[in-house]
């Protein structure tokens, strides 16, 4: 399908994806954010900083997001934890064959975040759920072919009409 960046979905069986307990005691940090779901059933903890904060215009993130674009946090996998609750996952390929598997709540629906085959060890929080998106300003700009008319990409960050390499 022309213009869906992100994916040709092809829907497998959803499989359960568990997460690592938090076992951290203690303050939050500035490097430490969390988030979940939008009933509250899951719930997560990512510690670092973002590698990349994103927005994708692909139609398919239009239409998971329900809005003009996706906005993505890219974090080492090893810096996310699942604290509450389980997800819920599907894999989806893209239009250059490449596998992502979104996971979801498996109570609202809502989604946490996607693993990308093409980036082993690194995972795309939807940033959206996280519990504080006042800093989140995104540097990159994805699928600028699909965008929506009204939408106007800064001149000040690296656009891409597709997917880069």
């Amino acid at each position: 399908m022309a213009g869906n960046g992100c994916a040709v979905t092809t829907y497998h069986a959803a499989a359960k994806v568990s997460g690592r307990s938090n076992t951290k005691q203690g303050k939050m940090s500035m490097s430490e954010r969390t988030g979940g779901c939008q009933c509250g059933a899951t719930r997560y903890q990512v510690t670092g900083e973002p590698k990349q904060v994103l927005a994708c215009h692909c139609t398919d993130c239009q239409k998971q997001s329900g809005s003009a674009f996706g906005l993505v946090m890219v974090v080492d996998e090893e810096a996310f934890q699942l604290t509450k609750g389980s997800v819920r996952s599907f894999v989806s390929t893209s239009d250059a064959g490449r596998e992502k598997t979104g996971a979801f709540c498996p109570e609202c629906g809502s989604r946490i975040y996607h693993l990308i085959a093409w980036r082993p060890g690194m995972l795309s929080v939807r940033a959206g759920t996280l519990d504080d998106t006042a800093w989140l300003q995104p540097t990159v700009h994805l699928w600028t072919s699909s965008k929506q008319p009204w939408v106007i990409v800064p001149d000040d960050v690296t656009a891409y009409e597709t997917q880069p390499g």
